[in-house]
């Protein structure tokens, strides 16, 4: 059974469209009835419509199988006195969820990815975080990989807050316990006696992803078809006990190896 990641892992972060082996794997997944989850740290669109696109392009994933943060933030956040921080498509989806945005007292500083933050916009995170506002991250991601690009990702950002301000941070997507607890929840329904020890999860984010997932003890692969161009720009800088149990280029090769 499986818990796969989307972006960079089931399709490209440069046109948005399979990768080599995605939609093979999928499909025979659901010919097998191999239990998984697609879980994914989408944050732009509501999950109903991104999952839809994801079934459009050819990826046929049951609503019952995807997850996103945005499906679960509710459960974690009030709605109240929310300074949100992230892409013009995460602020409006978060405001039609019913988050009454505050940027004079909020209770809350809710961070998630932007390729462009600025040094206003830190600055007023920071304020707000030492005046005792509770940061949470939509999630944990290490590197934001846009058109070629690789940009600090929602933990590098939260790290740097948390150094700068001592605030703790909470995240809401992976790789949380929330979240994945979430994603096993799900599996159960699928096979009852489904528990972490029986799921392999693929994703191209050791940190971000599979270090969390490991430490759960799933087992972990990690694919080079999104943020690293190659094993050594992660793997030599990361302890024995958080190396990936399989490194393959992309679905497709891990299709064959399996």
């Amino acid at each position: 059974m499986y818990f796969i990641d989307v972006q960079g892992t089931l399709i490209d972060d440069v046109d948005r469209l399979p990768i080599r082996g995605a939609a093979a794997f999928i499909a025979e997944l659901n010919a097998a009835g191999t239990p998984y989850m697609v879980i994914t740290n989408n944050t732009k669109r509501p999950g109903r419509e991104f999952h839809a696109y994801l079934r459009e392009i050819g990826l046929e994933i049951p609503a019952e199988r995807y997850l996103d943060p945005l499906m679960t933030l509710e459960a974690i956040l009030p709605h109240e006195g929310v300074a949100a921080y992230g892409s013009e498509p995460f602020l409006r989806v978060i405001e039609e969820m019913g988050y009454r945005l505050d940027y004079s007292d909020p209770r809350s500083v809710l961070v998630a990815v932007k390729e462009d933050f600025d040094a206003e916009e830190y600055a007023q995170m920071i304020g707000f975080l030492l005046k005792g506002a509770r940061l949470v991250g939509m999630h944990e991601t290490t590197l934001y990989a846009k058109n070629g690009k690789r940009y600090p990702g929602v933990g590098a950002i939260l790290k740097m807050l948390e150094f700068a301000t001592s605030a703790r941070y909470e995240v809401v997507g992976k790789p949380s316990m929330a979240f994945y607890g979430e994603a096993l929840r799900r599996l159960r329904q699928q096979i009852p006696d489904a528990d972490f020890e029986d799921v392999t999860i693929i994703s191209d984010d050791v940190k971000g992803d599979l270090v969390g997932a490991k430490a759960l003890g799933m087992k972990t692969v990690f694919v080079l078809s999104g943020k690293y161009a190659n094993a050594d720009e992660i793997i030599p800088h990361i302890p024995a006990d958080q190396v990936p149990d399989l490194v393959c280029a992309d679905m497709q090769e891990y299709r064959e190896r399996r």
